[in-house]
C-alpha cells in the first residue's frame, strides 16, 4: 500500500502542477472578474448537480462489487456494471434536460449576486457545460472500476489530459472568443473517459446493454448511495453558500475563494488522495472477508501517514499564505485586491485541511463496513453548524470568514467521525496516534519558526520569490530531520521501505 501511494504522490505532483499552471493560466487572462466569476459558477453547477450523486455511487459501488464477486463471482458482478452504466446514462439525460429547461433560476440559486451581463455569460456558459455530465458520469464508474482491480495510475493520470485541453481553451478564448473557454472545458472533461476506457477493456471489461431495474445489487446500490448523496449533497450546500455569499460580498469573491481553495485542492490531492485511493478498495475487501483486524492496522496506518504530511503543509500554508499566493498568481489581471482576497481564504481554509483529510479516511471506514447513515448524519450536522458560521463569521470578516466556517465545521464533522467510529469497531490506535500527531504538530511549529525566520534573513539578500522557495525547503528539512530522531512509527516504517527499494536496484557486489 505504502509503495502504490507514494507512486500516486509523485503523479498527483506532477497532476497538481499542470492544475496549477490551468489556474495560473486563468487568472492570468481573466483575473477575479465577472468573466472568471461566470466561468467558474458554469463549472461548478453540472459539478454540483451531479458530484453528490455520481460520489455516493461510486462510493457504494468499491465495496458493492467486491462482495458480489465473494458471493456470485466476476460476471455477475460486470453484469451489474453494465446496468449501472445504462442507469447512470438515463439519469445523466433526464439532469441535462432539467438543466436547461432552468438554467437560469440555477444560476441565480448558486450566484445571486450575479445580474446583467455577467449572469447572461453564466447562463450560457453554464448550458454548454451541462453536456459534460455524461462523461463526469461515466468515469465516476470506470474510475471505481480500475482501482477495484488494483490499477491506480491510470486514474491518477486523468488530470493531464484535462488540464492540457483547459489550458488551451483558455488560451484561445483570450481573444474575446469566450465559447471556446467552455466548450474546449466539455473536451478536456470527455478525454479523461477516453483514457480510461481501453485499460478498463484490458482489466477484461466488456460493455453489453443490460437495463434491469430489478436488479437486486442495484437495488442494494440505491439504498447505500442515498445517504452518502445526502451527506455529500449537504457539503456541496457549503460550496453553494460559500459562493453566494461571496457574490455579495465584493466582485471576484468568488474567484478569490477559488484560487485559495484550489491551493488547499493541491494539499488534499497530493498526501490524502493519494493515500484514500489505495486505502479504500483494500479496506472494502477486509471487510467482505470479516477481516477487522486488518482494517483497524490500514486505517490506523492511514490517519498517521496523513497527519504527517498534511500538518506541516498546513503550518506552511498560514505562516506564508500571502507570500504563496502572490507568487502564484500575482501577475497579469490578477491585481492587489485579488491578492488581499485569495490570502485571506487561503490562511483559514488552510486550519480546517487536517480536518478534510481525516474525514475522507474515517468516512470510507463507514463505507467498507456499508455503513453509509452514520457519515451523511455527522455531516448534517456539521453543515448546519458551517451555515450559521457562514453567516455570522461573513458579517465580520468578509472572504476569510467563510473559509474559517468551513474549517471549523470540517474539524468539527472530523471530531464526530473518530467518536462514532470508536463506538463501531472498537479501538483502533487511537492512543498511538494522539502521541504520533503531538510529535507531529512540536516538529511543525519548530518547522515554522525556522522558515519564518530564514525567510525574513532571506528578503534583505535575494527577491520575494526566491526567499519563499529557499525558506520552505529549509523548513522541509528543518521537519523531516526532527520527525526522524523523534521515532515515529510511520516515519521509521517508511525509512525502512526506502533501503529497501535502493538495496533492491543497486547492483550486487
Amino acid at each position: 500500500m505504502k509503495k502504490i501511494a507514494l507512486m500516486l504522490m509523485v503523479l498527483t505532483i506532477l497532476s497538481k502542477l499542470l492544475g496549477f499552471i490551468r489556474e495560473l493560466t486563468l487568472s492570468y487572462f481573466y483575473g477575479a472578474s465577472n468573466i472568471s466569476d461566470a466561468y467558474l459558477i458554469a463549472l461548478t453547477i453540472p459539478s454540483v448537480i451531479f458530484a453528490f450523486i455520481g460520489t455516493g455511487i461510486a462510493t457504494s459501488y468499491i465495496p458493492l462489487y467486491s462482495n458480489i464477486i465473494q458471493e456470485k463471482g466476476i460476471e455477475t458482478a460486470d453484469r451489474f456494471t453494465n446496468n449501472l452504466i445504462n442507469f447512470v446514462l438515463i439519469l445523466c439525460t433526464a439532469i441535462v434536460f432539467l438543466g436547461f429547461l432552468f438554467t437560469e433560476p440555477l444560476v441565480k440559486i448558486f450566484a445571486s449576486g450575479f445580474y446583467g451581463d455577467t449572469l447572461n455569460l453564466a447562463t450560457h456558459f453554464t448550458r454548454i457545460m451541462l453536456f459534460s455530465l455524461y462523461f463526469t458520469g461515466l468515469a465516476y464508474i470506470f474510475r471505481s472500476y480500475l482501482q477495484i482491480k488494483d490499477n491506480f495510475i491510470i486514474p491518477a493520470l486523468l488530470g493531464f489530459p484535462l488540464n492540457v485541453l483547459t489550458i488551451t481553451a483558455i488560451i484561445l478564448s483570450s481573444n474575446g472568443k469566450l465559447t471556446i473557454l467552455v466548450i474546449g472545458s466539455v473536451l478536456a472533461i470527455a478525454s479523461q473517459l477516453l483514457l480510461l476506457i481501453p485499460f478498463m477493456y484490458r482489466k477484461g471489461y466488456r460493455y453489453h446493454f443490460v437495463l434491469d431495474r430489478r436488479d437486486e445489487y442495484l437495488k442494494k446500490l440505491i439504498y447505500l448511495s442515498l445517504p452518502i448523496i445526502i451527506g455529500v449533497s449537504v457539503n456541496q450546500v457549503n460550496i453553494l453558500i460559500d459562493r453566494t455569499l461571496a457574490s455579495r460580498i465584493v466582485e471576484g469573491g468568488i474567484s478569490a475563494l477559488n484560487y485559495a481553495n484550489k491551493l488547499n485542492d493541491f494539499v488534499q490531492g497530493l498526501f490524502v488522495i493519494s493515500i484514500v485511493t489505495v486505502m479504500y478498495p483494500l479496506i472494502s475487501k477486509m471487510a467482505a472477508e470479516k477481516n477487522i483486524a486488518g482494517l483497524k492496522k490500514t486505517l490506523s496506518e492511514s490517519i498517521s501517514g496523513i497527519n504527517l504530511l498534511v500538518v506541516p503543509a498546513t503550518v506552511g500554508m498560514m505562516i506564508f499564505a500571502e507570500p504563496i499566493v502572490r507568487m502564484l498568481f500575482g501577475r497579469g489581471a490578477f491585481d492587489e485586491q485579488a491578492v488581499v482576497l485569495t490570502s485571506s481564504a487561503l490562511f483559514f481554509y488552510a486550519l480546517g485541511i487536517v480536518g478534510y483529510g481525516l474525514r475522507e479516511v474515517l468516512s470510507r471506514a463507514f463505507y467498507s463496513l456499508q455503513d453509509t447513515k452514520t457519515p451523511m448524519i455527522n455531516a448534517t450536522i456539521a453543515v448546519g453548524l458551517n451555515i450559521i458560521l457562514n453567516i455570522i463569521l461573513s458579517r465580520f470578516m468578509g472572504i476569510g470568514g467563510l473559509a474559517l466556517a468551513t474549517s471549523i465545521s470540517a474539524l468539527f464533522c472530523t471530531l464526530l467521525l473518530f467518536i462514532s467510529l470508536r463506538k463501531k469497531i472498537g479501538h483502533f490506535g487511537l492512543k498511538e496516534i494522539t502521541l504520533s500527531f503531538g510529535k507531529i504538530v512540536l516538529a511543525s511549529i519548530l518547522m515554522a519558526i525556522v522558515a519564518k525566520l530564514a525567510n525574513e534573513v532571506l528578503l534583505t539578500q535575494i527577491g520575494a520569490n526566491l526567499s519563499l522557495l529557499a525558506s520552505i525547503g529549509m523548513g522541509a528539512i528543518v521537519y523531516f530531520g526532527i520527525i526522524y530522531f523523534m521515532k515515529i512509527k510511520e516515519v521509521e516504517e517508511i525509512i525502512l521501505q526506502i533501503k529497501k527499494e535502493i538495496k533492491r536496484v543497486m547492483p550486487q557486489e
